[in-house]
């Protein structure tokens, strides 16, 4: 889920609650088939309208670079662009295990045991469905309802989902400060450092809103022993106070988390240099990157498609970052994401039929 309340490349929030209420086997047959129940079929014009949008945004973006350079798009090739290529797809690789290794944090914390080698696949088959497969019904669905088949607890399952993608609202923020901290000089950028520290500070305020509600048992604990899709945020609710109450688990969560995050922002960093941004340095992204990863989530293209290039030439222009460089930073990160989740083809295809054993 992102902004969908997560970090990239997730379902929207509105997909996990408009499905929350099936029974696991009409998850499953959805997600397994392609098939969406029918109250959101008139949601399928959604998909050419936020392709457009992406679009749209795209060429606005263009426009308003004055004499843009079409040929700093594409980057000089030789031996070290594709070996900086080579490591940043390695690193976002790696960033899909170390997502599936948080989520088996989650999941044991919330008195669930799984496998990593179950939830691997699993994760790599959500990422090539929110990613690839032109959709609605997003990954973090598919993760719920065939990791829900074989534990049978599709309320606990999906409270690990929204858990696990709640510590990016955490995870970033604070990784933005750290840049900042270590940084000193990136704190007088102007308008780019007041809109990286806006959407830090507001994302942790989101989070504390999100939890206190979550957690309050006038609140997120009403909802426990009501039906349909109501018994999701109660899930949620434990699983918010399972947490709270086993803050060694809570840190583990966190901690697998900022991990993932360094290594996303190391691959973005690898990817600065295939396109010639190999000055740029680690602090910058440290600082700014986050904010990008957190704006691209809005629901208003394709993967973020357009936010994250303009986001790119706003933080990145203060440094003398030409925009071309800044907009082929952003298409380069979503090619190399598309192209690792490819990778979850065939999970997607096969791994609904198989069962594996539950740790």
């Amino acid at each position: 889920m992102a902004a969908r309340p997560s970090d990239p490349a997730g379902a929207p929030a509105e997909d996990l609650l408009a499905l929350a209420d099936l029974t696991v086997d009409e998850l499953v047959e959805q997600t397994e088939t392609g098939h969406e129940q029918a109250r959101s079929r008139h949601r399928g014009w959604m998909l050419p309208v936020r392709v457009l949008a992406s679009a749209g945004m795209l060429w606005l973006l263009v426009t308003r670079i004055p004499d843009f350079d079409w040929d700093r798009l594409v980057p000089t090739w030789s031996t070290a662009t594709w070996g900086w290529l080579t490591g940043a797809a390695l690193l976002t690789l790696v960033g899909i295990v170390l997502s599936a290794l948080r989520w088996q944090q989650v999941l044991r914390a919330l008195g669930l045991r799984a496998r990593l080698r179950r939830l691997v696949p699993l994760y790599f088959a959500g990422q090539f469905v929110s990613n690839v497969l032109p959709t609605t019904i997003g990954g973090d669905v598919l993760r719920v309802s065939r990791l829900a088949r074989e534990n049978g607890d599709p309320p606990d399952t999906f409270a690990s989902v929204v858990l696990e993608r709640l510590t990016g609202w955490l995870v970033l923020p604070l990784i933005t400060f750290i840049g900042l901290a270590i940084n000193p000089d990136l704190l007088e950028l102007g308008r780019a450092t007041l809109l990286a520290v806006l959407i830090a500070a507001g994302t942790l305020g989101a989070l504390v809103a999100v939890l206190v509600v979550a957690d309050h048992p006038a609140l997120g604990g009403r909802f426990r022993t009501r039906q349909g899709w109501l018994r999701f945020v109660g899930a949620v609710h434990l699983g918010v106070s399972r947490l709270r109450h086993h803050p060694a688990a809570a840190l583990s969560v966190i901690g697998v988390g900022l991990v993932y995050q360094l290594v996303l922002c190391l691959a973005a960093l690898m990817a600065a240099a295939a396109v010639g941004l190999a000055e740029l340095g680690f602090t910058p992204l440290l600082a700014f990157f986050p904010a990008v990863l957190i704006a691209q989530v809005l629901p208003i293209g394709i993967s973020g498609l357009g936010v994250r290039e303009g986001a790119f030439v706003v933080f990145l222009a203060p440094l003398g970052v030409p925009a071309e460089q800044a907009v082929a930073l952003g298409l380069l990160l979503y090619l190399l994401n598309v192209a690792v989740s490819l990778l979850g083809a065939p999970a997607f295809a096969v791994g609904g039929r198989s069962q594996a054993a539950m740790a």
